[in-house]
């Protein structure tokens, strides 16, 4: 059977008047009832005292008033009552009922004081505003401000609804600042209802034990010069709001604007040089913001990818240099994207793209993917990122990709008064294949390799390899891990990681190409005599890093780190540098190290080019023969940054 009980509010009212009454009897009570007894005492009849008492004084005291003098007169018969006792009657009276009015009107303000607080105190509290967290990871509506909840209320207290919980905006509600790829910071430096400014600095000083001579380092997308103090980013940008309307942009000034850029092979397809016009943008996007849900938004530009966990922002991030399925994987795209937020922990964002981090598209098929987003308890954070149809190798125009990135970030201990005070592990998986049909020349268009995901596949039109024989399409696939634990010591103050992953890739497909004699995508796409990607051609790599961070303030890191990464093959620059001799001079000379502008052929030891991708015995046979990079298998170095954020 059901209880019958109040509101939590009925009762709160109910204790109030009952005390306000109390309140009421006790002062009134005494002086009442005095002049009841009086009243009943003036008729003919009264039961309670048959005759006058003249021994007997009468007192009667006024409310607050002092006592008048004691009346020893003898006592008037019933007969004919006193005048003045009847006076005196009606004025208390009329105090105790005016005191009375008063009580009531107090009691009726507490009332409606106590409906409005109560309506005006959500029952489950929201925060005033959105987390930096949530901006950093593209999770918040660039137009849904976290609204204070409105209820009305009745004049009724008993019959006041409960109050509305306003909707809040997504991943706002908890501290994402642990995640490895999310700033930090907990506070904003400067804001406006317009425009959040966002400005990075971001210094390097790199030690290679390797000491290359031309200070060149490769087979990274973050540190790219040995023995220098190098700005790899200057990053000047921000967040702009207004109704619904929302746009972002971020500069990328210092070496990231080169070495970036060389990475992506699609601007040399075609006329208007698309590594000039956008090498200066990190990211540049606009769109709009629909409140359904809890938000959507469709963007348009060029936006941060988040493929390997890793931010493309060291700030950002546990470690400088991080493990290959980060650095190896794309940083950015250009396209279109649509954000939905089906509840405050899960975000599905679908893209469509020019192609695997590319400025244009390599070939007529563009990319599409998405990434999906959702962190059910506020220790744990998982990202499924996944890309498919791009053809993304230029000139080859029938070679599909498709790829996976999966990751999952734990908070397993978390004690903010202690001097350990939080750890948290970080552990992703990659996977992905190139695939399509061998097609033999015709015309002007040369023989293509068919390569399958699968492993070796028969394939007629296939002329066969280095590692495989005819008929025969070789296995191009691209499988990795790797895994982070950090922990953070006073206050976060401290800051210590561990980590390291391992890569096969056979068909060197996402392998940054060492920049040997100037190297980039796009002229290793016509060949790259040193270091081919050709399918098959293997490449397994691992590696390990150990960082340690002193963070002063929110705003600003101190990091140092050592980094150990290793390759089945010759890969990292050795003493002897990737840049040929420069100035066209012979063996032994002194002229800086300098590039010829041909990387796509054999250099020769006089610094120029051979003009050639075929070895013989007469190749550069009158420019001091042929010339060779440095590689290793292996290199270790020490890098010390200085990292700030705004």
């Amino acid at each position: 059977m059901k209880e019958n009980r109040l509101p939590a509010g009925k009762d709160s009212n109910l204790k109030i008047m009952r005390t306000l009454l109390r309140k009421a009897v006790a002062v009134s009570g005494f002086p009442l009832m005095l002049v009841l007894t009086l009243a009943v005492c003036q008729v003919p009849r009264c039961y309670a005292q048959t005759q006058a008492q003249p021994d007997a004084p009468t007192k009667v005291a006024a409310l607050h008033d002092p006592s008048p003098a004691p009346d020893v007169s003898p006592a008037p018969s019933a007969a004919a009552p006193d005048p003045g006792a009847s006076l005196a009657f009606d004025k208390k009276l009329a105090a105790v009922q005016l005191r009375m009015e008063q009580l009531e009107t107090e009691l009726q303000e507490l009332l409606k004081s106590r409906a409005a607080l109560t309506a005006a105190t959500p029952a489950t509290p929201t925060p005033a505003t959105p987390t930096l967290a949530a901006r950093a990871t593209g999770a918040l509506p660039a137009a849904a401000p976290v609204r204070a909840a409105v209820a009305q209320t009745s004049s009724d207290s008993s019959a006041a609804p409960p109050a509305k919980v306003e909707k809040i905006a997504p991943f706002s509600d908890w501290d994402w600042t642990w995640l490895n790829g999310n700033p930090r910071n907990k506070d904003v430096a400067f804001d406006t209802k317009f425009f959040t400014p966002e400005i990075r600095f971001d210094t390097v000083y790199t030690y290679d034990f390797n000491q290359p001579v031309d200070n060149s380092m490769g087979g990274s997308s973050e540190l790219f010069r040995a023995n220098e103090v190098q700005l790899e980013q200057l990053g000047i940008g921000g967040d702009f709001h207004w109704n619904n309307v929302h746009g972002r942009f971020m500069s990328q000034f210092g070496a990231y604007s080169e070495a970036t850029i060389r990475n992506d092979a699609s601007y040399a397809k075609g006329q208007w040089n698309l590594s000039d016009a956008l090498r200066y943008m990190a990211e540049a996007y606009g769109g709009y913001h629909w409140n359904k849900l809890y938000g959507v938004n469709f963007d348009a530009g060029i936006f941060m990818s988040y493929i390997g966990l890793f931010s493309y922002y060291n700030f950002d991030n546990w470690a400088y240099q991080p493990s290959y399925v980060s650095s190896n994987t794309p940083w950015f795209f250009q396209g279109v994207r649509i954000q939905i937020f089906p509840t405050p922990h899960l975000k599905i964002e679908p893209w469509f793209i020019d192609g695997w981090q590319s400025y244009g598209s390599a070939n007529s098929r563009k990319g599409v993917g998405g990434q999906i987003k959702w962190t059910p308890r506020p220790w744990v954070n998982v990202i499924s990122n996944n890309y498919g149809l791009g053809h993304d190798d230029l000139y080859i125009p029938n070679r599909g990709r498709i790829h996976t990135d999966n990751s999952v970030e734990f908070k397993y201990y978390d004690k903010p008064g202690k001097f350990w005070d939080k750890s948290a592990i970080s552990i992703t998986a990659d996977a992905g294949c190139e695939f399509g049909p061998s097609k033999l020349a015709t015309g002007t268009q040369p023989y293509q390799q068919g390569v399958g995901c699968l492993g070796n596949t028969k394939d007629a039109n296939s002329i066969g390899g280095d590692h495989f024989g005819r008929g025969i399409n070789p296995k191009q696939s691209f499988l990795g891990f790797m895994v982070y634990d950090r922990q953070w010591f006073k206050k976060d103050r401290f800051g210590l990681t561990v980590g390291g992953g391992k890569i096969n890739n056979p068909g060197r497909y996402l392998v940054l190409l060492p920049p040997i004699n100037g190297e980039t995508a796009s002229s290793a796409a016509i060949a790259s005599p040193y270091f081919p990607e050709n399918p098959s051609d293997p490449f397994k790599a691992w590696d390990s890093s150990l960082t340690f961070e002193y963070m002063p303030s929110q705003y600003v890191t101190f990091r140092w780190e050592y980094d150990y990464r290793s390759a089945n093959v010759p890969y990292w620059s050795g003493k002897g540098g990737v840049t040929p001799p420069g100035g066209g001079g012979g063996v032994g000379s002194t002229a800086p190290y300098t590039n010829n502008g041909y990387p796509q052929y054999y250099a020769c030891n006089n610094g120029s080019s051979s003009m050639t991708t075929i070895l013989t015995s007469s190749t550069c046979s009158g420019a001091g023969g042929v010339w060779f990079p440095d590689l290793r298998r292996d290199e270790s170095f020490i890098d010390m940054s200085i990292l700030v954020k705004f």
